[in-house]
């Protein structure tokens, strides 16, 4: 294999590789310059970008192999640009740049003569950029070669395309996650996300020889909140609710709705005392108590009933310890009836 052939087959095999949908667009294009350059002759190929708002061409990949230098970074007003007269005039090759653009003030610059540019489209947005190959000399390119510029072009827009479907496709994937695990209403974690984080954050205290604290938060009096206010009210008391919590926990812990009228707080432990879990329990009933915005109404809550576990490193079953949440949880209730059954009437006092 004689050393050009050697080396074309390098690049042809450097941009099979590069061929994967996830490749950066630049190890697509740099191989496909190398290639132009070889199939072409010219010293010189880039590949630009087009702002036509902005009404500038700019240089974004080159390859320079001879005295012709097209700069990395290069830009120049689109009206100018041999590209640009190129697409008006569908000239896609000229060997004569000065017989055929001679006004152009970037081509005397350049010192161009030989040059040949495809522009690279896209299905929905148009014009993007272009390929293309000079020379500072006169140079016969072939058909055949002539072929090979708009195949390539025709790849890069390809790759594109491909590369703008990843990341719309990896956007939605991103925003349908977030509301699968999302309540639609207060904004938090949902029961779903609860149950995965729940049993994520036991696997990492585990690994640190720490308890969690969990909460399990029940409403009490809600249905006559929404019986006497309305459920929009309701809603808004719900919503307050959440962010009350959230804003009073810190910002490590989690905070989810587990259904209706329940939440649940996740809190990696401080203390392994009772003292700390009692503290924990305190904090979260201090928060639920007070007034809170419903609408047109304002509600004086006198607080929830809040049962508190502290999962040890031991403790792997996500369910078994939201089951004795929930049972603290209605101890907790119970020992309040016992003592003052609250009720609301139509001003919001209980």
């Amino acid at each position: 294999m004689t050393p050009h052939a050697e080396k074309t087959a390098a690049a042809l095999e450097r941009l099979e590789n590069a061929t994967d949908i996830n490749a950066r667009l630049e190890e697509v294009i740099r191989p496909l310059l190398e290639l132009l350059e070889e199939v072409s002759g010219l010293p010189s190929a880039y590949f630009t970008v087009i702002d036509e708002v902005g009404q500038v061409q700019t240089v974004v990949y080159a390859r320079n192999s001879g005295r012709l230098m097209i700069p990395e970074g290069l830009s120049v007003p689109w009206q100018d640009t041999l590209c640009r007269r190129a697409i008006l005039e569908g000239k896609r090759y000229t060997r004569e740049v000065a017989g055929c653009w001679g006004d152009s003030a970037a081509a005397r610059e350049l010192g161009l003569k030989t040059y040949m540019s495809e522009p690279i489209r896209l299905i929905d947005d148009g014009l993007y950029g272009t390929l293309c190959a000079a020379s500072d000399e006169s140079v016969i390119v072939s058909d055949k070669a002539q072929g090979y510029l708009v195949l390539f072009a025709q790849l890069i827009a390809r790759h594109i395309e491909s590369e703008r479907l990843l990341h719309l496709l990896a956007s939605e994937n991103r925003i349908l996650v977030q509301h699968a695990n999302t309540d639609p209403l207060t904004g938090i974690a949902n029961r779903r996300a609860l149950l995965y984080e729940l049993k994520v954050r036991l696997g990492k205290a585990a690994a640190i020889g720490r308890r969690l604290h969990v909460a399990f938060i029940d409403l009490d009096g809600f249905k006559g909140i929404n019986d006497r206010f309305g459920h929009d009210a309701g809603d808004r008391f719900l919503i307050e609710m959440a962010h009350r919590l959230v804003e009073g926990c810190r910002s490590e812990d989690l905070v989810a709705r587990y259904g209706g009228d329940e939440f649940v707080v996740v809190s990696l432990a401080e203390s392994s005392t009772t003292e700390g879990l009692e503290a924990f329990k305190h904090a979260l009933e201090r928060l639920t108590i007070g007034q809170f915005r419903a609408c047109d109404d304002v509600i004086d809550y006198p607080g929830a009933s809040v049962g508190v576990v502290a999962a040890s490193p031991n403790d792997h079953d996500v369910e078994t310890i939201l089951q004795l949440c929930d049972a603290a949880m209605y101890e907790r209730k119970q020992a309040r009836r016992h003592g003052r059954f609250c009720d609301v009437d139509r001003r919001g006092e209980w």
